[in-house]
């Protein structure tokens, strides 16, 4: 029995709601707008009609610091559509204090020191950057946390763009989702050696896990474990699911499983086989299912050729039947060939159907041919 499971954390991880990254600071609100901040933004040509419609709360308090963000941002970099385009998606950047953006400024740029990296950080992720400054004190420390764990630069930015809830609170709640994440990868056999490197991956691919209570990932490990996969088996799950076995339950993990065998008609050890191969059938509904096999039995695909390369599950019926279709156009019959060139991204499944063009375009050359020569 895993001695993550058999044990209880010393350090408990509180269900923590997901704070607003909307910052309304304490200001006037009138019945009339800012003219001077509508002006500022028409100057800066932001969409002022997609502001009033979209957050026309913005363009009615005071004070604004319209001028001073874009002078911010100017002096990063940003060109003057990219101003724009931030502020239409994110007006309630005018709201932030002058001194807070500098401390917001400076806090980014500890682990993204590239002024032009940063720019288009901002210009993806607005309310990331421009969030409250009551949070100041907690991104500095989880900055801290994350830098002691030696992580790359790279990913800590990412968590903070993509999950910017992760760094607005206490350190101590990130504390206790690492150490159960260092602590399972102990239990199921990693190596210390490549922890780091495990842990990055994970955090890079699944920012959000860091927000999910450490019981759920404990229950799940159980729960996997009890439907028969051994330790190495649970390790290699773990990292292949990139921590989205967070957002499972065993009451919808055994609703799916038991779905899967009766459809597929294996017994459970080759059920845990075609899991391994994809995970992704762990988190899909029974309705998901259902209409990915149907589609791909209609198509004339067989179920042994699913089981074969089970990953085409985790396409959607319109892509695969489209994939079909431009693959028949060129002599490939899916009922008689690999479903693997089905798989993979849009540019996974080009670059097999170029070649299969290809294939069918050249000519063949017989070396021991005569050459023709002219007479």
């Amino acid at each position: 029995m895993l001695r993550l499971i058999a044990t209880s954390l010393c350090l408990r991880c509180p269900h923590v709601s997901a704070l607003p990254l909307n910052l309304r600071p304490c200001a006037t609100l009138s019945s009339a707008e800012n003219q001077q901040t509508v002006d500022a933004l028409y100057d800066l040509s932001v969409d002022i009609q997609k502001v009033r419609k979209l957050k026309g709360w913005v363009l009615h308090q005071s004070p604004a610091y319209t001028k001073e963000v874009a002078d911010l941002l100017r002096n990063m970099g940003a060109s003057g559509p990219i101003i724009a385009r931030i502020l239409g998606i994110h007006p309630e950047a005018v709201l932030c204090n002058p001194k807070h953006m500098q401390t917001q400024r400076e806090l980014w740029t500890s682990v993204c020191p590239n002024q032009k990296d940063l720019v288009a950080i901002i210009e993806k992720f607005p309310a990331s950057f421009f969030t409250s400054s009551s949070h100041h004190d907690n991104q500095r420390n989880n900055i801290a946390y994350f830098q002691s764990l030696n992580l790359n630069k790279r990913i800590i930015t990412k968590l903070m763009a993509s999950a910017p809830q992760s760094f607005s609170r206490p350190v101590e709640q990130n504390q206790v989702m690492v150490c159960t994440l260092q602590q399972a990868y102990r239990e199921l056999g990693g190596e210390e050696a490549n922890m780091k490197i495990w842990l990055q991956k994970l955090l890079s691919q699944n920012p959000f896990v860091l927000l999910k209570p450490p019981e759920v990932l404990r229950q799940n490990l159980l729960f996997l474990r009890d439907k028969g996969f051994s330790t190495a088996e649970l390790l290699r799950l773990l990292s292949s699911l990139r921590g989205f076995v967070t957002e499972l339950n065993p009451d919808s993990m055994r609703s799916t499983l038991a779905y899967s065998q009766d459809t597929i008609g294996c017994s459970e050890a080759e059920l845990r086989d075609i899991i391994l191969k994809c995970p992704a059938l762990l988190y899909y509904p029974e309705s998901i299912l259902d209409e990915r096999f149907n589609g791909l039995l209609s198509a004339g695909v067989s179920m042994s050729q699913i089981t074969e390369t089970p990953t085409v599950l985790e396409l959607t019926t319109q892509i695969v039947n489209y994939r079909i279709q431009r693959l028949k156009a060129q002599g490939y019959d899916v009922r008689t060939g690999s479903l693997q060139v089905l798989n993979g991204t849009k540019k996974d499944f080009e670059m097999s159907f170029g070649k299969l063009q290809l294939r069918r375009e050249r000519p063949l050359f017989n070396p021991v041919a005569p050459l023709k020569a002219d007479d």
